[in-house]
């Protein structure tokens, strides 16, 4: 299953995301799939340290490390581009 499509997996790091970031205000309803994460816009308020949470949440639960920070930025883009890239891993 391609990871955009894959509700369950999208469900999970938007979960990840607001348990990491300690972000208790903000329901996964209010991520949109494709909502910028760190854009100012996201009204989600992420800045280094969440992207940092963020990295170790996903080497945590979902066993992908991101270790270069160009690549971390091209892929936690959004749910759904974050979604498609760990979906083959």
């Amino acid at each position: 299953m391609v990871g955009s499509k894959d509700s369950e997996l999208k469900l999970k790091l938007k979960m990840m995301i607001i348990e990491e970031c300690e972000k208790d205000e903000i329901d996964v309803d209010d991520i949109a799939d494709d909502l910028e994460l760190f854009s100012p816009q996201s009204g989600l308020e992420l800045d280094s340290l969440d992207a940092l949470q963020i990295s170790l949440g996903l080497q945590n639960n979902f066993g992908v490390r991101i270790a270069d920070p160009k690549e971390f930025r091209r892929v936690v883009v959004s749910i759904n581009t974050l979604a498609e890239y760990i979906q083959p891993k």
